[in-house]
């Protein structure tokens, strides 16, 4: 497997794939003065040409620009899913998606295309969780709860059940969610409150 962006999520996404005893070749990175991490090759910028029939997963924490690199990208895309996770049944992980150590997704939740779950997290039942999501690690998402595309949950936010959040929103780490939440809002405290809107 290759892993686009050479940085510290690569690294931990790296061990990731090392855990369930998938090699990775290289990384790819659009900063050209990048040449090695952990020993693997940088191959900057990013080239289709370069181990055409590896899969491709996408290593970098900030969504939108997750987002404009899987555009670009030409390679299939694969999935990590550290082997310490507990997956309940009837779960769906789209392509492009990472769920790290420790993390907990519970029966007929859904994670949408090149999202990240982070180190112990929690999703819970029937969760439907958006493209391009990062849920921070230790974030809980209770259950049957809905979270846009776009969307940053902060590290130890927690939502209640049944609650719906927008696209492109930001919850602060430790927020308490107790009420939906509208598309761009940024919303801290506890409970949340939003406090601005994001572009």
């Amino acid at each position: 497997m290759i892993l686009f962006g050479a940085s510290g999520h690569g690294k931990v996404a790296m061990d990731s794939l090392l855990a369930g005893g998938i090699e990775v070749k290289a990384f790819f990175d659009d900063d050209v003065s990048k040449k090695t991490l952990c020993g693997k090759e940088v191959v900057a910028p990013y080239n289709e040409s370069v181990y055409p029939d590896e899969d491709v997963v996408i290593t970098i924490g900030v969504n939108r620009i997750r987002e404009i690199v899987a555009n670009k990208v030409k390679h299939n895309f694969g999935k990590i899913v550290h082997p310490s996770c507990m997956l309940g049944s009837d779960v769906t992980i789209g392509e492009g998606t990472v769920v790290f150590h420790g993390t907990i997704i519970q029966h007929s939740a859904m994670v949408g295309k090149h999202a990240i779950i982070n180190t112990g997290a929690s999703v819970d039942h029937d969760c439907v969780v958006g493209d391009f999501v990062h849920v921070s690690p230790h974030a809980t998402l209770c259950g049957n709860v809905k979270v846009g595309k776009l969307t940053h949950i902060g590290a130890g936010a927690v939502v209640i059940p049944n609650l719906t959040i927008g696209k492109n929103v930001t919850i602060g780490a430790g927020t308490v969610i107790i009420n939906d939440v509208p598309d761009n809002a940024v919303v801290v405290g506890n409970p949340g409150k939003v406090i601005k809107y994001n572009k």
